[in-house]
């Protein structure tokens, strides 16, 4: 029952993953490609795509947590049972951690882009370069 768990969380991450890293896939392409030259701006976004999934599962899938179905808390206790109570509980915070992984990921990412683009766009207007030019 433990490897099933382990198996649907890690499967729902991957999907919660895919789904923000589809959603947010033109903004980022967009905001890197208006940062750096474009040959770095594919591999920077292969990058930050690859985060998204490595995040979003690593902060869905809390192997910590998931321990206390195989391990008891105390000498004598017997571990936690699996029943679908506790099931529709892990499956939620899947979802919930996944989410607020990636959300926080982005925030960061979103930030510093954002500090990049004032101080590419401030280079641009101190030597009279037009931001829609080349």
């Amino acid at each position: 029952m433990f490897l099933t768990l382990l198996a649907v969380t890690l499967g729902i991450a991957v999907i919660a993953s895919f789904c923000v890293a589809r959603l947010f896939d033109r903004p980022i392409a967009a905001i890197l490609g208006r940062i750096v030259a474009t040959e770095l701006s594919t591999a920077w976004h292969g990058y930050i795509r690859f985060a998204i999934y490595v995040v979003g599962v690593s902060g869905g899938v809390r192997i910590w947590e998931l321990e206390k179905y195989i391990t008891p808390r105390s000498k004598d206790a017997e571990p936690i049972v699996l029943n679908a109570d506790r099931w529709t509980l892990e499956v939620y915070r899947t979802v919930i951690e996944t989410l607020q992984s990636v959300a926080w990921m982005l925030l960061v990412f979103f930030v510093f882009a954002l500090i990049a683009y004032v101080v590419v766009r401030g280079f641009e207007l101190r030597h009279g370069k037009h931001p829609t030019e080349g």
